[in-house]
C-alpha cells in the first residue's frame, strides 16, 4: 500500500529534484553517492529504497542486521551510512561502534532513523558520532532532500 501511495506522488519527483539540486549530489569523481541503509524491517528498507533511488538519484546498498553491514561494509563502499536505532541483535549504537573501530569507516559519515524521538535519545546518538537523526516515520518523497541537505551542511559533498 505504502508503494503504490509513493508511487503515484512520482509527478513531485522532477520538482524535488530541481528544488533541492538532488540530482547533483555526487561525490569528487562523478560517482553517485552510495548509501549503505541498514534496518531490520523489510517495508522500511523498501520504501527508503525506493526514496532515495528513484525520488534523490542516490545508490542503495542495504543490509537487515548490524552484523550483516559488518562483514558487507567494506565491499559497499559507502560515502555515508544510514541506520536504524532499534534492531535486534546488535542495535545501531553497536553497530556504529563497530564500523567506527574499522579504519576504513572511521571517518564515514552516519545518520540514524528513529522512532525513539525524545530529545535525549537524539543528543546521544549526536554524540555517539551521527551527523543527526531522521524520525520515522518519515515522508518518503523528502527522505533523499534530507539526508542532502544535512551531509551539505557538514561538508560532505
Amino acid at each position: 500500500m505504502l508503494v503504490k501511495e509513493y508511487m503515484s506522488r512520482s509527478l513531485v519527483t522532477w520538482a524535488i529534484h530541481d528544488l533541492y539540486g538532488i540530482h547533483h549530489f555526487r561525490r569528487r569523481n562523478a560517482r553517485t553517492a552510495r548509501i549503505v541503509h541498514v534496518d531490520d524491517d523489510p517495508d522500511i528498507r523498501e520504501i527508503t529504497r525506493l526514496a532515495l533511488e528513484l525520488v534523490g538519484g542516490l545508490e542503495v546498498v542495504q543490509f537487515a542486521s548490524g552484523q550483516e553491514v559488518l562483514l558487507g561494509a567494506v565491499a559497499a563502499q559507502p560515502d555515508l551510512f544510514l541506520l536504524d536505532v532499534m534492531m535486534p541483535g546488535m542495535n545501531g549504537e553497536e553497530t556504529l561502534q563497530k564500523l567506527r573501530a574499522m579504519p576504513e569507516f572511521a571517518e564515514t559519515p552516519v545518520l540514524f532513523m528513529t522512532a525513539k524521538a525524545q530529545y535525549s535519545d537524539i543528543d546521544k546518538l549526536k554524540a555517539a558520532g551521527a551527523l543527526d537523526v531522521i524520525v520515522k516515520p518519515f515522508d518518503p518523497m523528502l527522505l533523499a532532500a534530507d539526508i542532502v541537505r544535512i551531509w551539505s551542511q557538514r561538508g560532505q559533498s
